[in-house]
């Protein structure tokens, strides 16, 4: 008896809440693409590999809500290939959630909580990022479940796939736990994790994101801080984040920004900042929309960026004495929406 009436008692929670709605956005359905044309130097060197013209991102969007308070998001990316014969794989995120009295919950693909503003903004919307940023895998199955503790602060836990699993054991884990606060001029994404890197061992993060907006000039700090047992907690592996940004009107923007990554721990648990890496990078770029809207935005973008010091990892983008020049497009449509 139980078993039924939960499930009853709560159809008829939304369908009451439906009925007092006065109306409720079904679907809506968009596309956004990234296309770029850029040059790799290692030196005075061109890396041919990854010069010429590429297209970034190509991503389809479809949200809405099935009754008030119970919503659904979904974003495939279709120019990455699925990795682990999953259709998943290039699925950014998949999952529903629902909202009641300053909660919400949510099962399915999610972003990994992880803090920090670089971490946090769309992959479509950054040109030049930290070694950690290009190493993460953020996006896995898991639930979480958040509360309005109070109008300007929420606390999140999550419980997902460890972003290290392979396809051997899958049956590895992330805990995370997140504060998103907003108060006058600073905005805060902090969190700290627990993540399962091989079975049975974690790596913990402490990642500090902090936002400062000054009418049209924006500051964005980030510092995050990765350790293991045995290990001094601070400063032997981190990594910090800077970008500094102004925009004058709703069509400029222009953005200055400094990464350092460094891992100096002695132990391998830290698959995205190898141990012996220390580099830094700087970047500069201009961005300009010329349509900016609610449904449509079209920005075209230059960035440019340097790095230098020593990256462990021979197989990133970045490396000492290299240089990025990318010059590109993209384009945001709202295809279709359906509102009852």
């Amino acid at each position: 008896m139980r078993k039924f009436l939960l499930p009853l008692v709560a159809a008829c929670t939304l369908s009451s809440a439906a009925a007092a709605s006065d109306s409720i956005n079904y679907v809506n359905v968009a596309a956004e693409v990234r296309v770029d044309y850029q040059r790799n130097l290692v030196g005075s060197e061109t890396v041919k590999s990854n010069t010429g013209f590429e297209g970034k991102y190509l991503n389809l969007m479809v949200n809405g809500d099935i009754l008030p308070g119970l919503e659904y998001s979904w974003r495939q990316r279709f120019n990455k290939a699925p990795k682990d014969a999953s259709f998943f794989d290039a699925t950014d995120w998949a999952y529903i959630a629902y909202s009641i009295e300053g909660f919400k919950f949510s099962g399915g693909k999610q972003v990994v909580m992880i803090g920090g503003y670089e971490y946090d903004r769309a992959p479509i919307d950054l040109y030049s990022n930290s070694v950690f940023w290009n190493n993460v895998p953020c996006y896995q199955m898991g639930v979480s479940a958040g509360y309005n503790i109070t109008p300007s602060d929420q606390l999140s836990f999550q419980v997902c796939q460890s972003p290290f699993y392979t396809p051997d054991n899958r049956d590895m884990y992330a805990y995370n736990l997140m504060w998103t606060g907003k108060h006058g001029i600073f905005s805060s994404i902090y969190s700290a994790n627990l993540i399962e890197y091989e079975r049975g061992r974690y790596i913990s993060y402490l990642a500090l994101g902090n936002r400062f907006d000054f009418g049209p000039v924006r500051l964005e700090a980030d510092f995050m801080n990765r350790a293991t047992s045995h290990q001094v907690y601070l400063f032997k592996d981190f990594s910090v984040m800077a970008e500094l940004s102004y925009h004058p009107t709703n069509q400029w923007n222009f953005f200055a920004k400094y990464t350092h990554d460094q891992n100096r721990s002695g132990n391998a648990a830290d698959y995205c900042v190898l141990p012996g890496t220390k580099l830094n990078m700087a970047g500069l770029g201009i961005e300009y929309f010329p349509v900016r809207n609610s449904r449509h935005t079209l920005r075209f973008h230059l960035n440019a960026f340097h790095a230098w010091g020593r990256n462990a990892n021979s197989a990133d983008v970045m490396q000492n004495k290299s240089s990025m020049f990318d010059l590109g497009v993209k384009w945001h449509v709202n295809i279709f929406s359906f509102t009852k």
